[in-house]
């Protein structure tokens, strides 16, 4: 089998280090892996494997002989440098919301839309961590029977931000725990012990960036720009994983039992879902996993076609590295690198 040179950029940040760790979990064809961040970064040594490889600055000679590009470091890095390494022939795989929405940049979930990865020019955009999951969900059941609405909400957790803000967290609930004044940083307000509906910035139409991004990015990747979509993302005091409340209705009416023997069978998708025994899907429990967990399937009380559904993944695994990684296997696979 052909082996890869794969370069990380924003190789030390949460992302980029699970990149690290995915590529290694699941065998990854690589003849060798280069990592880079930025100047603040250079020097840093990482473990690959058995070995420590240190970190370079990102530069436009670091994509020189790369194969394939995982970038975490940024839409602004992503905006930069993305293309310099497309045009050296690196394929990049980019984590950041700078290509998304590009009509030539292919989005995509390999449980979703493996077929569009064979359209990219040199870049391939991962999606946002919570479409990621939604879609994972959602697009088994839409090939049944279509899907006409989505109103979600979104609960998660404080690593989509970043090493910083699973930080603050940490020492605000110290504080708070010890009767201490708590000053925020990362965040607009406190988020120990706290729910802050505000996650990116906030558009003239009244949603967040995040909002509007899990609506368009979901039209995109499953091909379905009539599916209308209402989203409202909540950042809640978790370390790892996000959680979706998520009320789909169907063109036909569909009973949660078809929907869970879709779901069972379908790729990614594991369902944890016996409320006579408080099975369900949880952050806490699901940290690590790989798989979109699915649970508390239900009508819809409101809606004769709709059902409503609990869904969490592991953000920085499935919902970030695990997703592009699948990406590069996937292209590997079929010829299309």
């Amino acid at each position: 089998m052909k082996k890869y040179i794969v370069a990380i950029v924003g190789a030390t940040g949460l992302v980029g280090r699970e990149f690290i760790k995915v590529l290694e979990q699941r065998n990854f064809p690589m003849a060798s892996v280069h990592l880079f961040a930025s100047d603040r970064s250079a020097g840093k040594k990482l473990f690959v494997g058995h070995r420590e490889v240190e970190v370079k600055e990102t530069s436009h000679s670091s994509f020189n002989h790369i194969d394939i590009a995982l970038f975490s470091a940024g839409s602004e890095t992503s905006r930069y440098f993305s293309p310099i390494a497309a045009q050296k022939g690196t394929v990049v795989i980019d984590n950041s919301a700078a290509f998304r929405m590009e009509p030539k940049v292919p989005l995509v979930v390999p449980e979703v839309n493996p077929q569009d990865i064979k359209e990219h020019q040199g870049i391939i955009a991962n999606p946002n961590c919570s479409t990621i999951q939604m879609v994972v969900a959602l697009y088994p059941l839409h090939k049944v029977n279509p899907i006409k609405r989505i109103v979600v909400t979104t609960y998660q957790s404080v690593s989509g931000t970043g090493a910083a803000a699973m930080e603050e967290l940490t020492t605000q609930t110290k504080l708070v725990l010890e009767g201490q004044s708590v000053v925020p940083h990362v965040y607009p307000h406190q988020i120990a012990f706290n729910l802050l509906p505000e996650i990116d910035v906030f558009l003239d139409n009244g949603y967040t960036k995040e909002e509007w991004k899990m609506a368009e990015e979901t039209q995109k990747i499953m091909h379905a720009p009539d599916i209308a979509i209402s989203a409202t993302c909540v950042r809640v005091p978790v370390f790892i994983g996000h959680s979706e409340s998520i009320n789909v209705e169907f063109t036909r009416p569909m009973t949660p039992e078809e929907a869970r023997r879709i779901l069972v069978y379908a790729p990614g998708v594991k369902v944890l879902d016996d409320p006579s025994v408080s099975l369900y899907p949880q952050p806490w429990s699901v940290a690590g996993s790989d798989d979109v967990f699915v649970g508390r399937i239900r009508a819809d009380a409101s809606r004769p076609n709709g059902l409503v559904m609990w869904v969490v993944a592991d953000n920085l695994r499935k919902g970030a590295a695990v997703n592009a990684v699948q990406i590069a296997e996937e292209a590997i696979r079929r010829g299309w690198l």
